[in-house]
């Protein structure tokens, strides 16, 4: 049976911990750039889950972009009720964009309590 070397599993600095945050408040900012900040923060995610061992980080990576593709496939359902009437489609959209912030504030305080997403 053979043992895993611990050795190579880099510990965690304050730094990756900085990075989490950098993201989540890209993430949570996305809005006042139309989601340019989104899309920046999902490129990073996707780069860092793919060099990550953490789990606790590992679910983070996972949550944030999981929730960026479901508020791109909830917008784009809900994007022909702008062709309707204005109401409905400002309505959805609105409920979106309040769903998508208590995703990113709910990850975000769950990081910082060391939880996993």
């Amino acid at each position: 049976m053979s043992e895993t070397d611990f050795s190579r599993f880099d510990a965690k600095t304050p730094n990756d911990r900085t990075v989490m945050h950098v993201l989540y408040g890209l993430h949570t900012i996305a809005w006042a750039s139309m989601g340019t900040l989104a899309v920046i923060a999902l490129i990073v995610n996707y780069v860092k889950r793919g060099e990550e061992q953490d789990a606790l980080y590992l679910s983070h990576h996972n949550y944030m972009i999981r929730t960026f593709w479901w508020t791109i496939l909830a917008l784009v359902v809900a994007s022909p009720l702008w062709l309707l009437f204005l109401l409905p489609g400002a309505a959805a959209y609105t409920l979106i964009g309040l769903w998508y912030l208590y995703r990113c504030i709910r990850g975000w305080l769950r990081f910082a309590d060391g939880k996993l997403a």
